[in-house]
Parts: structure tokens; sequence; C-alpha cells
């Protein structure tokens, strides 16, 4: 099954009120269980970032810090956009354990760039900007497993 089939099956359970759709499709078979968005605490370091000359956003970067539910959510109301999981499993920051992270806080991202990797069901699935910004948070961290819809990156 192909991801574009993936991507459009997530999407009709995710506006439906089914909670769970199972699929099978020659030798594919596909269960999607549509859960409540889990948002942990995780260890983040936020640089400085300039939005404007006349709007300046300034975040405290000593040392990565604990960040609370509470703060996540400021940072999302604060961001122009989240970055979230289009499927359940497990985020990797790089293409591979020695290689750089995609992006990291500070990153200026594109339309269209990858900016990490979920692992499903065996397959590596690169996750795409659908907007242009700064990586101003990272949410997860890599080898961590995410649920559908999950928060991965706030953009601004």
């Amino acid at each position: 099954m192909d991801l574009k089939k993936l991507k459009r099956l997530i999407s009709i359970v995710e506006s439906s009120a089914i909670s769970e759709l199972e699929l099978t499709d020659g030798d594919s078979k596909v269960r999607i269980v549509k859960s409540t968005p889990q948002i942990h605490n995780q260890m983040v370091g936020v640089p400085s970032v300039m939005t404007s000359q006349d709007n300046i956003h300034t975040v405290n970067m000593a040392s990565p810090h604990k960040i609370s539910d509470q703060s996540v959510a400021d940072i999302a109301e604060e961001s122009s956009f989240i970055v979230r999981s289009p499927m359940v499993g497990t985020f990797y920051s790089s293409s591979a354990p020695n290689n750089p992270p995609f992006v990291s806080v500070g990153s200026v991202v594109s339309v269209g760039d990858v900016v990490c990797i979920i692992e499903a069901m065996k397959l590596l699935n690169e996750i795409e900007t659908e907007c242009s910004g700064v990586v101003v948070s990272i949410f997860v961290e890599n080898g961590e497993p995410v649920e559908f819809n999950q928060p991965l990156f706030a953009l601004r």
C-alpha cells in the first residue's frame, strides 16, 4: 500500500466518528487507531529568534530544559505552524544514527523540506513541512514513539 493511500485513510479516520479501521489489500494489512494527541515533557534547547525588526521574541537558551505541557501549549499558540505526526510510529531526527539531524532549533525550513523520519510498520516515511519558517521548538527526541497528530516541531 502506498503512502498516499495511507495518508488518505488516516484523513478519513480522523474526520469520521470511527475510532479504528483495519484494511487488508492483497499482502498489505493496515490498522489505523484514532487516539487523542499526547504531549510529553521533553528536553528542548531554544535559541533567541528574531522574527522582524519590530517584533523580537527572545527565549533563554542557556541550557536545554524540561518544558511543561503548559509551555508546549504556549509555544504552540505563539507559533505560526505546528508540524504534527501524520502517523503512529517511531520518530527519527536523522536518516542514520551517525548523521546530523535534518533540522534543529533555529533551522530555516521551506515547504517540502524533510524534517524527520517516522518509522511505521518497518517503513521509513520522510516527513516534510507544509510551510516555511524557523524551527523554534522540537517536542520529541530521537527514537521516541509518536502518536498520530502529535506535535513534533513548532515553526515561526
